[in-house]
C-alpha cells in the first residue's frame, strides 16, 4: 500500500471528526441571518487547505458570500486538476421531521446525518484530505492540483461565473473533478457523464386589494388560488406531456444505443417504490423510470402559496397566490429560452380578472460528458481499485450548472466523481452520508491523482 493510502487510513478518524466540525456551521447561503456562519465555513476551508499543505490559498469576497481557491502546481508538464465544491448548505427547515438535530452530526448505523453531509461538504472535502496524503507524507503530488470552493451554489451561483471568467488564469487546468453526486447504488461505484439543466420560476397572482369575505364575495370576484390551480392543471396533461408550446423543439431525442445502455443498469423499479411509500409511480408515457428521471425533460411545482394556513377555519376568499416550479432540462433545451417560453404560456393563460406576474429566478445548462475523455477513464479506474467492483456510467436528474459554464469559459470537461447514494435524502430532513463512502471516497480520490499522469492521451 503506498504512503498516501496509509495515511488516509491510519488518520480517518482525525478526518471524520474534521467533517464533523465543518458541518456543526449552518451555512446557509439563502438565509441572510445565516450571513457569518457562511463566512465561517469558508475559513474553516481556509485553515484546512493551508494545513494540508497548499498554496496561494485565498478568500476571495464577492459582492455575496465569498470563494475560496487554493493550488499545488509543480509541474509544466503534467495534468492540473480544478476541484470543485461548494460550502453552502440547504435550509434545514422542516425541523420538526428530522430525527436528530440537523446541525449536530450524530452517526448511527455507520452515516452521518447532518445537513450538508453528503451535498456537498462531506463529498467535497473528501478531495482535500486525498492531497493532504500526500503532502503530509512527503509524496510527490502526481499532478498539479487546484480549488475553488463556494458559498453560493444552493442560490444559483450568481458571483462564480463573473469570478470564473474575470480569473480564468488563475484557474486554468485540464479537468474540473467535482464531487456532487450520487454512485448508482451501494457499493456500486458509478461516474455520472450527464446532468440535466434547470429553468426555476415564480408565479405570483392577485386578485382583489385584500382577503375578502367568501360569503359575501363569493361567486362576484375571481379567486386568484383558483386561477393559480387552473394554470397548474393546464401545464401538463394527462400523459405527462408539457404543453408549454415550443418546450420540446431542441430536445435531442434518445437513440436506441441510449435506451439500451439504461437497460443494463441494475435498477428494481418494485424496490424504488418500496423505498417511496409509493404504489405506482407516475411520469412521461412511453419512457421507462430512469430515462425520465435523468434524460427527459420535466416540469413540477415545487411550493404553492395562498390563503388561511393556520387551524381550524376561515372563510376567506385570498388576495393573492403563488407558486414555484422547476423545469428540468436536457441537451439542447436553453435555459433563458425556456423560461421565456414558460412566461408566454402562463401569461396565455391568464384571465383579465387577475394580474399574473412570471419571475425567473435561476436556471443551468445540462451536460453530457464524453465518454472517451481520458479524465474519465482514468476515475473509472480508480474506482475500480478502491471499490473492487466494475464502474457504471450513468446521467442523473439533478443540475449542477457550473458544470456546462466550466466547458464554456474554461474549455474543459468535469468529471462527477460522486461518492454519495440517492439515500442520502439531499435537500430533505434526516441528510445523511456513509462514512464508509466518506473513506473509501478519499482513496479513489489519491488514487485517481496516482493514476492520471498515465492516461494522458
Amino acid at each position: 500500500m503506498s504512503a498516501p493510502q496509509s495515511y488516509i487510513d491510519q488518520h480517518i478518524n482525525t478526518f471524520q471528526d474534521q467533517l464533523f466540525e465543518f458541518l456543526r456551521i449552518p451555512s446557509v447561503s439563502t438565509d441572510s441571518r445565516h450571513k457569518g456562519y457562511v463566512m465561517n465555513a469558508a475559513k474553516f476551508l481556509i485553515h484546512q487547505l493551508e494545513n494540508a499543505g497548499l498554496e496561494k490559498v485565498t478568500l476571495h469576497e464577492t459582492g455575496g458570500h465569498p470563494i475560496v481557491t487554493a493550488e499545488k502546481c509543480p509541474y509544466e508538464d503534467r495534468p492540473t486538476v480544478l476541484v470543485y465544491g461548494h460550502y453552502d448548505v440547504q435550509p434545514s427547515d422542516p425541523d420538526d421531521l428530522w430525527n436528530t438535530p440537523p446541525f449536530e452530526p450524530t452517526v448511527k448505523d455507520g452515516r452521518v446525518y447532518a445537513r450538508g453531509a453528503s451535498d456537498d461538504k462531506g463529498q467535497s472535502f473528501t478531495h482535500i484530505k486525498a492531497v493532504e496524503s500526500y503532502l503530509k507524507t512527503d509524496t510527490e503530488l502526481p499532478v498539479n492540483v487546484k480549488f475553488i470552493l463556494e458559498g453560493e451554489e444552493e442560490i444559483g451561483s450568481p458571483h462564480l461565473i463573473p469570478f470564473i471568467k474575470k480569473h480564468k488564469d488563475l484557474l486554468a487546468c485540464d479537468m474540473v473533478l467535482i464531487s456532487d453526486t450520487a454512485m448508482f447504488g451501494e457499493d456500486q461505484p458509478s461516474i455520472t457523464y450527464g446532468l440535466r439543466g434547470l429553468a426555476y420560476m415564480e408565479i405570483n397572482i392577485v386578485g382583489p386589494n385584500r382577503d375578502l369575505h367568501s360569503g359575501v364575495y363569493g361567486g362576484t370576484v375571481e379567486n386568484p388560488a383558483n386561477v393559480l390551480c387552473e394554470i397548474i392543471a393546464k401545464l401538463k396533461d394527462s400523459n405527462g406531456v408539457i404543453q408549454i408550446p415550443g418546450f420540446y423543439d431542441a430536445v435531442q431525442p434518445l437513440t436506441a444505443e441510449m435506451r439500451d445502455a439504461y437497460k443494463e443498469l441494475p435498477f428494481n423499479e418494485e424496490e424504488y417504490k418500496s423505498g417511496l411509500d409509493l404504489k405506482e409511480l407516475d411520469g412521461e408515457k412511453g419512457y421507462t423510470t430512469l430515462e425520465r428521471s435523468s434524460a427527459r425533460p420535466t416540469l413540477d411545482v415545487n411550493g404553492l402559496w395562498s390563503g388561511y394556513q393556520g387551524e381550524g377555519a376561515k372563510t376567506v376568499l385570498p388576495a393573492a397566490a403563488g407558486a414555484k416550479v422547476s423545469m428540468r432540462l436536457v441537451p439542447d433545451q436553453e435555459p433563458d429560452k425556456i423560461a421565456e417560453l414558460f412566461t408566454d404560456y402562463v401569461q396565455s393563460l391568464a384571465p383579465d380578472t387577475v394580474t399574473v406576474e412570471v419571475k425567473a429566478h435561476h436556471g443551468g445548462y445540462p451536460i453530457v460528458i464524453d465518454l472517451d475523455f481520458y479524465g474519465l477513464k482514468a476515475a473509472a479506474q480508480a474506482f475500480r481499485d478502491v471499490y473492487e467492483k466494475d464502474v457504471l456510467f450513468s446521467r442523473e436528474g439533478g443540475s449542477i450548472p457550473i458544470v456546462a459554464d466550466f466547458k464554456k469559459v474554461l474549455g474543459v470537461n468535469s468529471i462527477l466523481m460522486g461518492f454519495g447514494l440517492t439515500r442520502d435524502a439531499l435537500h430533505s430532513p434526516n441528510e445523511s452520508f456513509s462514512l464508509k463512502d466518506f473513506h473509501r471516497g478519499i482513496k479513489t480520490s489519491a488514487r485517481f491523482m496516482e493514476l492520471l499522469p498515465d492516461f494522458v492521451e
